[in-house]
């Protein structure tokens, strides 16, 4: 199993500080790194930016909870990648098929941005997360942040690799980077992502990884 952040975790004191700040206003949620979701044999990991407040953050699992969530399950789902009944929250049974979920950052940030230095901090769990998935095709980055994060895990420059929506780039070891704008609300409500979008991009990323 690949390191994980500790529940205290505190290389990254604002972060350190808006956790403490959630236990006293919510004490029944989370409130700490998340940790990812799904199996190290699976051949697609995807990356998203960091847990949603009330999402991830309230949850305890990747992308539950909120709205991005409903597009991601409800594709996974559709994909047979996922079993069972999406229900947003952990407790809800619902199990992945081929495929793990994380993040670029573990803890919530502040209004869903954390700071360059709170994504480097992270970088290393990341790394580790990738180097013991064995077998390891196919990587979909949901979002520029998410995209950066993966490159820097396996040590390449962004310049050589830029995110853009549909697009596709090799990864050391054979592995392929897929992008896609993050499934968010603000996205989703303003069609710079279409479910048809996703669901294609989503499509390649799943061929690749049966690869």
């Amino acid at each position: 199993m690949p390191p994980q952040p500790a529940a205290e975790c505190a290389l990254c004191p604002r972060l350190c500080q808006f956790r403490a700040e959630n236990r006293s206003r919510f004490p029944d949620w989370h409130n700490a790194p998340v940790p990812s979701f799904g199996a190290l044999e699976a051949p697609l990991l995807i990356v998203g930016l960091a847990p949603g407040l009330r999402g991830a953050n309230a949850t305890g699992r990747p992308f539950t909870g909120d709205w991005a969530g409903d597009l991601l399950y409800g594709t996974l789902l559709r994909f047979g990648n996922a079993h069972g009944h999406y229900a947003e929250r952990a407790d809800d049974g619902l199990t992945l098929a081929g495929c793990r979920i994380t993040n670029a950052v573990r803890c919530v940030p502040p209004a869903n941005r954390p700071t360059p230095a709170e994504i480097k901090a992270c970088h290393p769990y990341l790394a580790a997360e990738m180097a013991a998935m064995p077998q390891l095709k196919a990587v979909l980055a949901l979002g520029g942040v998410a995209h950066d994060a993966v490159l820097a895990a396996v040590g390449l420059k962004k310049s050589a690799s830029p995110f853009a929506h549909g697009a596709e780039h090799a990864l050391p070891g054979g592995a392929r980077l897929f992008d896609s704008y993050h499934c968010s609300r603000l996205n989703t409500n303003t069609g710079r992502l279409t479910e048809a979008m996703f669901h294609a991009v989503f499509a390649r990323a799943k061929a690749q990884a049966l690869v």
